[in-house]
């Protein structure tokens, strides 16, 4: 695919999957808010793997910038071969107590932005008649956690509808419904997630490596771990009514 546009790509997921896709000789651009952890992570890359790197800062909450990202998708040189939406953030708290420009944030990060994004990259990759898109979504999506697991569905819904628009094209969509995982993530959240098992927790190395596999195989839905995979099942099955006191038990 040769090149690979990233979200979200200083740490977390974003950054591994910089590592993994820098290792396969995928040059890279790379997208996220804070320039300084950016600079680095291209100099790493660039000394371990020899890759090419571009460094692009971007407030994806920001509707100018994630158009400047969108305008780096839809160039033809060094056309990008595959878009990682992986940019995200939870929050601490239920919906009243969160701030609405907070809540706006999260919205226009996990979902503007990612509509946005994959309307510019699926345009000018079908035109070339290949190229992929991995939309980072979540087990979240089909709970009832908030404006997280909404944004989740959302990604997780969209992903699959565009797949199916695609289909013929050489462009494929796939959405990788990611369980816990140990990175930054809740920590910037806010989030105690301690009393969970260790069993629980899945490492980005475990999820990167799948959610690029499933890229490979054309896979438009891909859960990286077989436990996450049965919760999602017992989720889709279970009565909603039984699915919402879970999360509320879990909210308390």
């Amino acid at each position: 695919m040769g090149t690979a546009l990233i979200t979200g790509a200083s740490s977390g997921l974003g950054e591994e999957f910089a590592w993994q896709l820098a290792t396969a000789r995928h040059n890279l651009v790379l997208v996220a808010r804070d320039l300084a952890r950016l600079e680095e992570l291209a100099t790493k890359l660039r000394a371990a793997a020899g890759v090419q790197v571009e460094v692009l800062p971007a407030d994806l909450s920001c509707p100018a910038e994630v158009n400047q990202v969108a305008a780096r998708l839809t160039q033809s040189q060094a056309p990008v071969g595959l878009l990682v939406n992986n940019a995200g953030f939870g929050m601490q708290g239920g919906f009243l107590q969160a701030d609405l420009p907070d809540l706006q944030a999260e919205l226009d990060v996990m979902v503007r932005a990612v509509m946005e994004l994959s309307h510019a990259a699926a345009r000018s990759m079908v035109a070339r008649a290949r190229g992929a898109i991995l939309n980072v979504s979540s087990v979240a999506a089909y709970t009832t956690g908030g404006t997280y697991s909404a944004a989740k569905a959302w990604v997780k819904t969209f992903s699959e509808s565009l797949a199916s628009e695609l289909k013929g094209t050489g462009v494929t969509v796939t959405a990788l419904m990611v369980g816990l995982t140990k990175t930054e993530f809740h920590q910037r959240a806010g989030m105690d997630y301690q009393h969970f098992p260790p069993f629980t927790w899945l490492t980005a190395e475990q999820v990167v490596a799948r959610g690029l596999e499933a890229v490979r195989h054309g896979l438009v839905l891909c859960t990286p771990s077989a436990r996450y995979g049965l919760l999602g099942q017992l989720a889709r099955v279970a009565p909603r009514w039984l699915v919402r006191q879970a999360a509320s038990l879990e909210n308390r």
